[in-house]
This record gives C-alpha cells, sequence and structure tokens, in this order.
C-alpha cells in the first residue's frame, strides 16, 4: 500500500513538474502559421501533427488523378500536399501527407462526415453537391500546430483535428438528424490514378471498432498501411461499395451481400460508411492509427498514445509539443512577420522525416521483413536532393539525437537494401530513387565529423557510403568512374549528376580523413574534382560532354531543358561546387570576374520561356536569374564571402529574406521541400549558413533577427546578438564571438556547440575594407 501510494506521488510530481515546465515556455505557437505555403508553389498542409510525427491528418481539398487519358495531368501538381488554398471545397481528411514536395504519394484513409441522402461518390468542385464534398470558408477555418479546425457548409457538421505521433483524433460536431455517416474511403490518395491501389481489406471487428490495410503502387511501389479506427459511440448500419471498373477473381465470396453490414471486405476500390443518429451539436469522435507492420501494432499504438477520448487534452498535448520544439530557438525580431517567418519556418522544418515505427519497436524494412529498431527511432521519408543542404545541418544543432537516429535509419535501409545502396529518396519501406546523387553520404559524414554519431559506428558508415559510390550500375556511376563526368548522350541531367556527384564523393572523402582512411581519402577526393571535367571555361560555364569528349554544340545557358541540369539551369548549376568556391572562382576568372559574373545573376532578367517546361520553378522563386525556389542555389548568396566584396552576401541574403518568405498563405516562392526552404531561413535569420554541409564551417552573413538564443542538447546555450539591426541596417561593420573580433568569415560548428555568443555590429553601409 505504501509502495504504490509513494509511487502515485511521484507520477503525479513528474506530472506537475511536466505541466509547469510547460506553462513556463514563451508561447510560440502563436506565431507559427501552417496555412503559410498552403497557396500556389508552397506544397505544405495546414492539417494536424506532431513534430516528425507519422500522422499527418489534414484536410485534402481535390482529388485531381494524376494521370488523364493515359498521359501525365499537370494539374496533379498543385496538390501535392492534398490542399490548395485557393480551393473552395474539402473531399474529407486523409491521415499522411508530405509537406512541401514536387512529386507526391500518401493521402491514405480519407474521412468525410456527412448528413442527409448518402452519397459514396466525392462529386466534384463545380458541383460538390453531387457527392459528399462540402463547401468551407476560410473564414470558418482554424490552422495551428497540432489542431485544426473548419466548418463543413452542407453537413453543418464542425470537424476538429489533432494528433500524436501515430494516431490521428477527429471530434465532429453534428446538427440533429437521422441521417449521420462517417464515410471512409479507401480509394482515395495523392496522385492517385485507377489502379493505384494493388489491394485494401476492411475489418468491421465490432459496432465501434475497424481495422484494415491499404497496399498502393505509386511513388513507394510497394507501399502497405495498416490502420485501426476506433468510434466514441457505436454505429448503428455500416455498408460498403467496390467502385472497381474491373471485377477481380473473387472465388465463391458471392454467396454473401457484402454491400451492408458485411464484416469482412476487400478489394481495391472500396468506400464505406458508418450511419449515426445525432443531437443537436452531439460529437462523434474517432481515433486513426497507423502501423507500417499490422492491425494488431496500429491497435497497440492507438490504446498507448491516446488510452482515452478525451480531445481537448489530445490537442494540448500535441502543442505542448510543438511549443517545446518552437522554444529550441528563441528570438526577438524588428516586427511580427519577422517572428512569424521564423516561427513558421521552424514548424515546417519539424514536419519531415517521420517516425517510422511503431510503440513496441517494429518496422517493415526495405526488404518488406518486419524489423526492430534496437536503440534509435527509425524514421522514413528521406528527401536527401533537398534536405542534406541546411535541413540535416539544423537538426545537428538543435536536435543531435534526432539526427543520429535519422543516420541509423539510413543505415538500416543500405543492410536491408539487395543493390547495397544507401536511401536516395525513400519512404515507407520504399525508395522512390527520386532527383540525383547520393546525398545521404553527406549526411552521414556531416554527423561524423561534427560529432553527432559515435566514431565506434563510422567504420560501417563509411563502408556504406563507399559502396553506394562505387554503384557502377546505378544513374551513370560506372562511366563517372572511369571517363570523369558523365556524358550527355548517355544522361539527360549529365551535368547537374556530374556536381552533385563530385560534392558527395568530398563529403565521404572528408570522412576518411576524418578516421584516417587514406587509401579512401585519396580515391573520394580525386573524384571530387570531377566538376572540373565539366567546366567550359571558354564560355565561363558547366556544360554538357559528349562520350567523345567534345563539349555539345547546342547549348542554352539560360534554358531549364534539355540542357544537363536538373530542375536548373546553367547560370545556377554552374556555381554548385561548394566544397571548393575558390577553385571555381579561380576557373571563373578570378575575384572580380566572379563577383561581376554573381551580381549579374541576381539583376538580369530571365524570361518566362527559359523555365516553362519546369513545373519546379515559377516566377515567384525567382530574383533576377537566382532560383531560390529551388534547391540547386541556396548557397550562392554566400559565395561573395570568397570574393573582395564579402558585403554583397550580406546585402543578397537579406533581399532574399524579405523577397522569399512572407506571412500570407503563398508566403513561400516554391515547394518547401520536406524543411529545406525553411531551414534556409532558420540558417540566413540567425546570421549564418552551411556552405559545403559535410565541413564544420558555417559562413557568415546579415542576422535578420535582433537576438536569438539556441538551446543546445548538451544543455548549453548559442546565443546570437545583432545590435542596430534593421531593414536599413544590413551591412555588418564587426563581428564578435565571445567578446573576441572574429577575424574570418565563417564559424565553427565546435564554437557553437561549445556555447557562446555571437555579436553582430549592423550598419547601413557596407564595410569595403
Amino acid at each position: 500500500m505504501y509502495c504504490n501510494f509513494r509511487k502515485i506521488v511521484l507520477v503525479l510530481i513528474f506530472i506537475n513538474t511536466a505541466t509547469v515546465y510547460a506553462q513556463q515556455l514563451p508561447n510560440l505557437i502563436q506565431y507559427a502559421k501552417p496555412i503559410i505555403g498552403t497557396a500556389k508553389m508552397g506544397h505544405t498542409f495546414p492539417g494536424a501533427t506532431v513534430p516528425f510525427g507519422a500522422v499527418q491528418l489534414s484536410p485534402d481539398t481535390d482529388t485531381i488523378p494524376y494521370e488523364f487519358n493515359g498521359k501525365y495531368n499537370p494539374a496533379v501538381y498543385q496538390y501535392c500536399a492534398g490542399y490548395q488554398y485557393s480551393d473552395k471545397t474539402i473531399a474529407g481528411f486523409s491521415h499522411t501527407h508530405f509537406s512541401g514536395t514536387g512529386h507526391s504519394d500518401l493521402g491514405d484513409f480519407l474521412i468525410m462526415p456527412t448528413t442527409g441522402a448518402l452519397q459514396l461518390n466525392p462529386g466534384t468542385a463545380d458541383h460538390p453537391e453531387n457527392g459528399f464534398r462540402s463547401t468551407f470558408s476560410h473564414d470558418n477555418e482554424i490552422a495551428e500546430p497540432g489542431y485544426y479546425k473548419v466548418k463543413l457548409d452542407e453537413p453543418n457538421v464542425t470537424a476538429e483535428l489533432t494528433a500524436t505521433t501515430r494516431t490521428g483524433f477527429h471530434q465532429y460536431t453534428f446538427p440533429q438528424t437521422d441521417q449521420a455517416h462517417i464515410i471512409l474511403d479507401m480509394m482515395s490518395g495523392i496522385y492517385n490514378y485507377d489502379d493505384k491501389d494493388v489491394w485494401t481489406f476492411v475489418r468491421v471487428e465490432n459496432d465501434t471498432l475497424v481495422t484494415g490495410y491499404r497496399q498502393t503502387n505509386g511513388w513507394g511501389r510497394t507501399r502497405t498501411v495498416y490502420f485501426a479506427m476506433a468510434f466514441s459511440k457505436p454505429f448503428i448500419n455500416y455498408g460498403c461499395k467496390d467502385f472497381s471498373k474491373r471485377q477481380p477473381y473473387r472465388g465463391f465470396w458471392g454467396k454473401f451481400n457484402q454491400s451492408k453490414n458485411f464484416p469482412d471486405l476487400a478489394g481495391k476500390q472500396l468506400r464505406l460508411y458508418f450511419d449515426f443518429k445525432t443531437a443537436e451539436n452531439e460529437k462523434i469522435k474517432i481515433k486513426f492509427a497507423l502501423s507500417p507492420v499490422s492491425t494488431a501494432n496500429a491497435l497497440e499504438n492507438m490504446s498507448t498514445e491516446i488510452p482515452h477520448w478525451d480531445f481537448e487534452r489530445t490537442k494540448n498535448e500535441a502543442q505542448q509539443a510543438w511549443n517545446k520544439e518552437l522554444n529550441k530557438i528563441s528570438i526577438t525580431a524588428g516586427s511580427e512577420e519577422d517572428m512569424i517567418n521564423f516561427y513558421t519556418s521552424m514548424y515546417h522544418a519539424a514536419l519531415m522525416p517521420t517516425v517510422y515505427m511503431d510503440v513496441n519497436g517494429e518496422y517493415k524494412g526495405l526488404d518488406q521483413n518486419v524489423h526492430h529498431a534496437d536503440g534509435f527511432t527509425n524514421y522514413t521519408s528521406f528527401s536527401l536532393w533537398d534536405t542534406y543542404r541546411a535541413f540535416h545541418p539544423l537538426q545537428n544543432i538543435i536536435h543531435p539525437t534526432r539526427n543520429a537516429d535519422m543516420v541509423r535509419s539510413m543505415l538500416a535501409h543500405f543492410d536491408q537494401s539487395v543493390l547495397h545502396m544507401l536511401p536516395i529518396w525513400s519512404h515507407y519501406a520504399n525508395d522512390n530513387w527520386c532527383m540525383s546523387g547520393y546525398h545521404s553520404a553527406s549526411v552521414i559524414a556531416e554527423a561524423f565529423i561534427k560529432g553527432t554519431m559515435p566514431v565506434a559506428e563510422a567504420e560501417k558508415a563509411l563502408q556504406a557510403c563507399v559502396t553506394t559510390a562505387r554503384q557502377r550500375s546505378y544513374e551513370g556511376i560506372g562511366l563517372y568512374i572511369d571517363k570523369g563526368y558523365i556524358p550527355q548522350d548517355k544522361n539527360g541531367v549529365s551535368v547537374s549528376t556530374t556536381l552533385e556527384y563530385a560534392y558527395d564523393d568530398w563529403a565521404i572523402a572528408q570522412l576518411a580523413q576524418h578516421l584516417g582512411k587514406k587509401d579512401i581519402y585519396d580515391e573520394f577526393i580525386k573524384r571530387s574534382q570531377n566538376w572540373k571535367n565539366v567546366f567550359d571555361p571558354s564560355i565561363g560555364f558547366m556544360r554538357p560532354r559528349l562520350s567523345d569528349g567534345t563539349f555539345k554544340k547546342e547549348f542554352d545557358v539560360l534554358k531549364t531543358d534539355g540542357q544537363g541540369f536538373i530542375e536548373g539551369n546553367a547560370w545556377n548549376f554552374s556555381l554548385f561546387v561548394p566544397h571548393d568556391p575558390a577553385a571555381m572562382i579561380e576557373a571563373m576568372g578570378g575575384k572580380k570576374k566572379f563577383t561581376a559574373h554573381l551580381d549579374s545573376l541576381f539583376t538580369m532578367q530571365l524570361p518566362d520561356e527559359f523555365f516553362a517546361e519546369t513545373e519546379d520553378i515559377t516566377r515567384d522563386g525567382i530574383i533576377g536569374n537566382y532560383v531560390h525556389g529551388n534547391e540547386p542555389a541556396h548557397h550562392v548568396a554566400y559565395l561573395y564571402n570568397w570574393t573582395d566584396a564579402p558585403w554583397k552576401t550580406q546585402e543578397r541574403v537579406r533581399m532574399i529574406l524579405k523577397n522569399q518568405y512572407h506571412s500570407g498563405a503563398a508566403g513561400l516562392g516554391g515547394n518547401d521541400d520536406c524543411g529545406q526552404m525553411s531551414a534556409w531561413y532558420i540558417f540566413s535569420a540567425l546570421g549564418f549558413y552551411p556552405v559545403a554541409p559535410a565541413s564544420d564551417q558555417y559562413w557568415l552573413g546579415s542576422p535578420a533577427v535582433k537576438t536569438a538564443t539556441v538551446q543546445l542538447e548538451n544543455g548549453k546555450t548559442f546565443s546570437v546578438e545583432a545590435i542596430d539591426q534593421s531593414d536599413k541596417n544590413v551591412y555588418v561593420k564587426k563581428v564578435l564571438l565571445n567578446g573576441q573580433p572574429l577575424n574570418r568569415r565563417y564559424i565553427t560548428h565546435e564554437e557553437i556547440m561549445n556555447g557562446g555568443k555571437l555579436v553582430f555590429y549592423m550598419s547601413a553601409r557596407p564595410n569595403t575594407k
């Protein structure tokens, strides 16, 4: 009795202490606006999730198919996150979404509350009355970290959403009606097409519990997600309609009427409904848990994470988790818009990658077998072409333990790969092979070089990097090794891929040097110089070379399509030598000529015709010919630091911050790309940026904050102060680090992690000395 009483007291003390701690933190949620980026090119979602959560419970505003008449449907690009701010209807609320991507998948298990006559077709945006979708108004919509609310006009239902790591929590407030329905759409999805569902299975366990799974063949070709769905109130009837156009083999299941109150359902295109009678303002709640492994694990996830029906409690816990996340960096700024842009960036930089394991540690691996994550949290959805640049460097500062787990997840992926490769762009036990390079090598090398990962795990990690980089059959690596470049007649994005391999090879060389592996260092440092093999000194740009060694004759340095570059042109990609800017500048004619070249990039006008064929680049993301709305040039403004005009970095960075980030729904100039655009903002607002992520150096810019304090995991703090900072005072007179003059243009990772203070003295005039 005494022991039990003592345990209760200790638990109460712990809970009270946690609550007090949460209450003591400044309320930064007020500045994080999930609606930013939901219009035009941002491709973010406004719904409910927790930091790096496996569930992203969010509204989908249309059901645009991936293909139309057998061809790619360009309109689908708007719906990479399922939601477009300009839309007037909501088709339902699904449980999985990418944030900010330029291609897509997911949108699993769409739920929609309706009233009146049952309709199992979603209808159209022009005629929502012909289906179960509903009109809505942004005046009746609230989007906050961890919470989403909207009034659905036609059913007169208020929808509220919140989430834990693996479980979505719905709350629907109904009018008085004998015809209330909850629709579970198993066939809806993002980047959907008729045959995307390989198979779906639904089992009605009782009048409050439903389980099942969905297997799809999309961006991830063998993706299977299991679920458990619990209702707060028993349904009185249920049913299903199979929309399959071609009836698969059914055996002898025709003995049953499977359309109504039948508990064992399977097919490719199923929609289910559950009927209720509701009183005025009655709330029907749904807990919807996901698992990569089984319905039993989904149930365990649900019972562990939300063992109650208290929606407000779960919402408050989700928002406390977000407030804790946002408080990793506390700032003061010159305007509320600056506060909003900073903390919305912090929010967007904590959405992906996502947890990919159950509460018991199990997850499905790349080999489609069940694995157990021993001693680490397994993550998925690595958009590495984007995130190696600034997102992972940010995590190495504010979340080194989490980033170490992400690295371990990549190494587990390698162990399970029959191709013996690290992830390129992986999600849900699949590699979708999107984009170019093998940038997991950069993330891994950086983690060891910066001390995020223990040396004991480094040997295995280095071998994984080397094995991946020697995989001759993958995207021209064999040719790259043999010739020192990838020929354009063998690969349509030969130049950019050569440049990206060269950087990744440099990252591998740094890890090898860190471990004293001279033979590997020598091999990969030599490979890192391959950028020189695609540089044409006669024009001063990177240029495609053919198999015979000659440069491609028909070449346009402004055009993005067919010129040897992925999602960019020669003006932007020719500057991609982040590991050796000094040599690149020398090759381009020296500091003075390079400075003028860089000036032209930002001031010239790029006509629309030169990026018309590239859906990932629009006018909104372009300044002059500098493309900030896509990633390859994110380091470019910092290259003035290698010239005699570092003050131009300060000027350009502050201009980009103001031009490309705003507080409205269309506040992002391009895809947020799983937090990379946001991580660029965070670093640049603090006054420094990782030009070559696998180095330990962060190059100085011009801070947009007045003060900032980074809470480090080791208990120390690193502070930034910008004295006399304003929209006009964008130039740096001098910099002090821990009270001493900083007579170089960068700070090191060790200097940040040791704690201390970086002070910028700002001016309206450039320091040209």
